[in-house]
C-alpha cells in the first residue's frame, strides 16, 4: 500500500483485525472450520516471485505450453438474500507437463476456504489476484484440484430476483478460480442451487432439476470445449417460450410482463435465429456445433448481445420491439441476432489464442451478419445499408488523434476491454469486404472453411487465416494486412478534376498507401458516368467512359466512393462541392446520394464547408428523401449539427422552421417506421414553447399521431425530455409517468434516471456524486442514459462542473466496468457539450493527469473528445 493510501497509524491494527475476522466468517459460511487449510505467505516458502496482477501474456503462454485436458465441475449456491454471498466449490481436472507451481486466477484469495489436491488438503498462497499451489503439492501428469470459495459478485450481475454472468473478456476469475485465458479451453459442468421459483439456464442442457431444501437444484450436462469468457449461466424469475424450427428446439427465456409485446415479437425472434443458423450451416459447411440453442432476454443488459454458446444473452429491448419500431430498429434486431449466431462458428467454435485477435471474431460476426440479413429484407438496398451501418462510425474514430489499428498488441488481459470499439465492429468489416473483393468471393469462402475445419473447438489467430488466404490468392495478404489491419487511420483521397485523377496521402505523415478499389462517378441531372479505380500508389488516373469527359467539362459533380466500397477521407473539388450543396436531393441512386452526403459531412468536419450550408442541404434532403435508411442518417446528423455546430443564435433562428419541417414530414409519412424516426428527431431538437406544449400533448395522449401507436418506452422518453426542457408541470408529468409503468424492471430504471432530469440543480449534483460509488454504477445502461440527460445541451452550462471529476474517474470506470463502459461513459459525458469552456476542461485534463492514462484509454478519450474539439474550432 502506498503512502497516499495508508490508513492512519492508530487504525491499522483495527482494520487488520477486521480483515482477519471477515475472512474467517466467510470461510465458516462455506465449510466446517475443521476443514480450513493453511495459506502461506504471498511470496511462497521457496521465495518464488508472485505472478503479476491480471493475466499477463507471459503467464498465459507458460500455462498454454504446460497445461492441457482441462475440465471444470462448478457447484454454486445462490441464496435468496441478495446480500448473502454466493458460495460453492470448483473441481478442476488438469494435465501438467511443467515442474513449476500451478497458478490459478482468482480475484479474491481472501474468500478461499480450502484448497485440496488429489483429495487432500494442500498449502497455497494468494498473490495479486492468483492462487499459487506449490509444485510439491502436485503430481506429474493428471491432477485434480478442488477449491471451496465465496464468489465475487461483480460479473454475476445480481439483482433481487435474478442474476446473469458476463465473463468477457477475462472476468470469470472475479467469480471463481479458473485459468482465465482464451486458449485454455475446457469442458464445464455446472450444478446450481437457486431459490424456489427461479428458472436457471446455462451453456449445457439441463440434466436434472430437483427440489431441495430452501430451493431448486439444476445440474447441467457437460459442454463442448469453451474458453472461460464464454461459460455462462442465468437464473431468476423468468418466463420460457419454446418453438421448433428445422427440427431444432429453440427457447426464449425472458422477464417481459407485457403479453402483447411478447406475442408481437415471439415468432420473429425465433424465425430470425433459425434463418441465421440455416445460412451459417450452409456457408461454413459445418452443422451448428453446440447442441441446444437458448436465448435469454436480460433487462438493461450491458451489450446488445453476448454469444455464449447454448445460452446467448441479449438486451431485452434489442429483441422485444415496440409497435412504433423504425425500419432501422427492425434491421438492428435482425443484425444483432445474425451477429451473435455467427459467433457460434467465429469465436466460439474457433477462438482467438489471445485477445489481440479479438477483432477476428467480431469482424466475421458483423461481416456474416451483413450477408445474413439480406434475404430477410429483400426490399432494402443492402449496399446502402452496409455503407450507413459501418462508415460513419468507423470514420468517427479514424479521423481522431486517438485512432487505433484493427489489430492491437496486448500485454495483459486486464486491459483487453480497451481493444473494443468502432474500429473492430465497423471498420474491420469494411476492410474484410475489401479483402473479399480482392481475393474473390469463392476463394475467400474456401479459405474460411478450411480455417474453421482445421481449428474446430480449438484456437487460432490472424496469421493462421492469412496462411489459408495466401494459399488461394496471388494477393500478398500479409503486405495488405500491414497497412489495413496493423496501422491506424485512413488515407486522404483528393479528387482532381483535371484528368481526372485521385491522389492519396496520409495525414499522419507515414510513407504508406492503402490499396483499394473505389468507383468515381461523374453526375449531373440526367447524366451519370462511372469508372472503377484501383488505388495503389500516390496518384491514380480515373478515365471516365463515354459521356464522362463531357460531363466533367460541363461542371458535373465528381463523387468518389459512388458504390460505397472505398474507405478514405474523400476531399471533393470546389465545383463538385457547389453542385452537391445545390442539387444533392436530385441524385436518384440512394448509394450515390448517401456516399455524397457522407463526403460533404466529412468536409464540414474538416472545416472546408460551413455548417449553415450543410444544415440547409440536410433540410432540403429531408423534405424530399424517399429512402428510409438515408433519412435515418440525415436525421441523426441533423441532431448533431443542430446541437454541436450551430451557435445559440443560429439555433434560435432556425428552430421554429426546423420543428415545422420535421412535424410536417411526420404527418405526411406513410409508414409507422418513418413516422417514428421523424417523431424521434423532432423530439430531440424541439425547443420552442409551442413545440414543448405539443410534446406534452403527445405524451398525455391528447394529441394522437395517426398510424403511430406510442409504447410505454416512448412515453417515458417523452416525459424525460419534457423535464429537461423545464416544461410546465414537469414534476407532475414525471410522477404520472412513474405511476403508469407496470413492468418492475422498467419502473426501477425510470426511478434511477429521474434525478438526472430534476429541475433542482442540487438534486442533479447529488445524483452525479452518487456515481462515485461502484455499486451505483452496477446498471451501466441506466448510468449511460442518465448521463446523457444530465449533460443534455440545454443543461450543459450547469453540468460543466461534472466534466473534470468524470474524467478523473476514468481509470476506475475501466477497472470496475464492462468492456464498453469507458467509451459509453465518455460519450454520454461529453456528447452534450460544444463550448470552448468544455474543450478547455478536457484539454487541461489531457495535458495534466490524463498524460498518465494507459495509451489505449487515453485514445478512447481523444476519440470521444474529437467532436467537441472540432465544434469549437469550427465555431471560431
Amino acid at each position: 500500500m502506498s503512502a497516499a493510501n495508508r490508513p492512519p497509524r492508530g487504525l491499522a491494527p483495527v482494520l487488520a483485525l477486521l480483515s482477519v475476522l471477515l475472512s474467517v466468517l466467510l470461510a465458516a459460511l462455506m465449510v466446517p472450520p475443521s476443514r480450513l487449510s493453511g495459506q502461506v505467505g504471498p511470496d511462497g516458502p521457496d521465495g518464488a516471485a508472485a505472478p503479476a496482477p491480471g493475466v499477463s501474456l507471459a503467464l498465459a503462454r507458460e500455462r498454454a505450453a504446460t497445461l492441457s485436458g482441462l475440465a471444470y465441475a462448478l457447484e454454486l449456491r445462490v441464496p435468496a438474500e441478495r446480500e448473502a454471498p454466493v458460495t460453492g466449490a470448483v473441481t478442476i481436472r488438469v494435465r501438467r507437463t511443467g515442474d513449476g507451481p500451478l497458478v490459478l486466477d482468482f480475484a479474491h484469495p481472501d474468500r478461499v476456504a480450502e484448497v485440496r489436491v488429489g483429495g487432500r488438503a494442500a498449502s497455497w498462497r494468494g498473490a495479486n489476484g492468483h492462487l499459487v499451489i506449490p509444485a510439491a503439492e502436485l503430481a506429474p501428469g493428471e491432477n485434480e484440484v478442488r477449491v471451496a470459495f465465496a464468489a465475487g459478485d461483480g460479473p454475476l450481475n445480481r439483482r433481487d430476483d435474478f442474476l446473469y454472468t458476463l465473463f468477457v473478456p477475462a472476468r470469470a476469475h472475479e467469480a471463481f478460480p479458473a485459468f482465465d485465458q482464451p486458449d485454455l479451453k475446457a469442458r464445464f459442468t455446472l450444478t446450481l442451487t437457486v431459490p424456489a421459483g427461479w428458472t436457471a439456464v446455462a451453456n449445457g442442457e439441463v440434466a436434472e432439476r430437483r427440489e431441495a431444501e430452501g430451493g431448486v437444484v439444476y445440474r447441467f450436462r457437460e459442454t463442448e470445449p469453451l474458453p472461460t469468457y464464454l461459460f455462462a449461466f442465468a437464473a431468476g424469475r423468468f418466463e420460457v417460450e419454446e418453438a421448433e424450427r428445422d427440427g431444432r428446439r429453440l427457447r426464449l427465456i425472458h422477464r417481459e410482463t407485457d403479453g402483447e409485446r411478447v406475442a408481437r415479437n415471439r415468432e420473429a425472434i425465433f424465425d430470425l435465429h433459425a434463418r441465421s443458423l440455416r445460412w451459417l450451416e450452409e456457408y461454413t459447411g459445418i452443422p451448428y456445433p453446440f447442441g441446444k440453442f437458448d436465448v435469454v432476454a436480460i433487462p438493461s443488459f450491458q451489450y446488445n448481445g453476448m454469444e455464449h454458446p447454448g445460452a446467448i444473452l441479449y438486451r431485452a429491448s434489442s429483441l422485444f420491439l415496440d409497435e412504433s419500431a423504425t425500419r432501422n430498429q427492425e434491421l438492428g434486431r435482425a443484425s444483432v441476432i445474425a451477429h451473435e449466431t455467427a459467433h457460434m462458428w467465429f469465436g466460439d467454435l474457433v477462438t482467438m489464442r489471445w485477445f489481440d485477435d479479438v477483432w477476428m471474431k467480431e469482424v466475421f460476426a458483423n461481416f456474416m451478419a451483413a450477408k445474413i440479413v439480406n434475404p430477410s429484407f429483400p426490399e432494402l438496398d443492402h449496399e446502402l445499408r452496409f455503407l450507413l451501418a459501418h462508415y460513419p462510425a468507423a470514420y468517427a474514430v479514424d479521423r481522431t488523434d486517438g485512432a487505433n489499428p484493427i489489430r492491437q498488441p496486448l500485454d495483459n488481459l486486464a486491459d483487453a476491454g480497451t481493444l473494443y470499439g468502432a474500429i473492430i465492429y465497423q471498420k474491420a468489416p469494411i476492410v474484410m469486404r475489401q479483402l473479399e473483393r480482392l481475393t474473390g468471393e469463392a476463394p475467400f469462402r474456401a479459405a474460411l472453411r478450411r480455417y474453421l475445419e482445421a481449428h474446430a473447438f480449438g484456437n487460432a489467430g490472424w496469421p493462421d487465416l492469412v496462411a489459408e488466404l495466401d494459399a488461394v490468392t496471388p494477393l500478398d495478404v500479409a503486405a495488405w494486412s500491414r497497412v489495413w489491419v496493423e496501422e491506424p487511420g485512413r488515407p486522404t483521397v483528393t479528387v482532381h478534376r483535371r484528368g481526372p485523377v485521385l491522389s492519396q496521402s496520409d495525414a499522419r505523415g507515414r510513407d504508406i498507401t492503402w490499396p483499394q478499389r473505389t468507383t468515381l462517378a461523374a453526375w449531373a441531372p440526367g447524366v451519370r458516368a462511372d469508372t472503377t479505380v484501383t488505388l495503389e500508389g500516390a496518384v491514380t488516373e480515373a478515365p471516365l467512359p463515354e459521356a464522362g469527359p463531357a460531363a466533367v467539362s460541363g461542371g458535373a459533380a465528381l463523387v468518389p466512393n459512388a458504390d460505397g466500397l472505398g474507405y478514405a477521407l474523400f476531399l471533393l473539388d470546389d465545383a463538385t462541392t457547389r453542385r452537391l450543396l445545390r442539387e444533392l436531393p436530385a441524385v436518384e441512386d440512394p448509394v450515390l446520394r448517401a456516399a455524397a452526403w457522407l463526403d460533404v459531412w466529412e468536409m464540414m468536419l474538416e472545416g472546408a464547408v460551413a455548417p449553415d450550408r450543410v444544415l440547409a442541404l440536410a433540410m432540403a434532403m429531408i423534405e424530399a428523401e424517399p429512402d428510409e435508411l438515408v433519412l435515418q442518417q440525415l436525421l441523426g446528423d441533423l441532431e448533431t449539427l443542430y446541437w454541436r455546430f450551430l451557435s445559440d443564435d443560429a439555433r434560435r433562428g432556425v428552430g421554429e422552421r426546423l420543428e415545422g419541417l420535421l412535424w410536417a414530414r411526420l404527418e405526411a409519412a406513410e409508414s409507422a417506421s418513418r413516422k417514428a424516426a421523424l417523431l424521434n428527431a423532432w423530439r430531440d431538437v424541439a425547443t420552442t414553447d409551442a413545440a414543448v406544449r405539443r410534446m406534452a400533448a403527445v405524451w398525455a395522449g391528447d394529441l394522437e399521431i395517426d398510424g403511430l401507436p406510442l409504447s410505454d418506452a416512448d412515453r417515458t422518453t417523452l416525459a424525460l425530455h419534457l423535464a429537461v426542457r423545464d416544461a410546465p408541470d414537469a414534476a407532475s408529468i414525471l410522477d404520472r409517468q412513474a405511476a403508469a409503468i407496470e413492468n418492475p424492471d422498467r419502473a426501477a430504471r425510470f426511478a434511477f434516471i429521474r434525478p438526472a432530469v430534476a429541475a433542482d440543480p442540487a438534486v442533479r449534483d447529488s445524483f452525479f456524486h452518487s456515481l462515485a460509488a461502484v455499486e451505483s454504477r452496477a446498471r451501466e445502461e441506466w448510468v449511460v442514459t442518465a448521463l446523457r440527460y444530465l449533460h443534455h445541451p440545454l443543461r450543459a452550462e450547469r453540468s460543466l462542473g461534472y466534466l473534470r471529476p468524470s474524467l478523473t474517474m476514468l481509470r476506475e470506470i475501466q477497472a470496475t466496468g464492462d468492456i464498453f463502459f469507458p467509451t459509453r461513459w465518455l460519450a454520454a459525458t461529453l456528447g452534450g457539450h460544444a463550448s470552448p469552456e468544455a474543450a478547455d476542461v478536457v484539454r487541461a485534463f489531457l495535458d495534466g493527469e490524463g498524460r498518465d492514462l494507459p495509451p489505449r484509454l487515453r485514445g478512447k478519450l481523444l476519440q470521444e473528445a474529437d467532436p467537441l474539439f472540432r465544434a469549437v474550432a469550427i465555431s471560431r
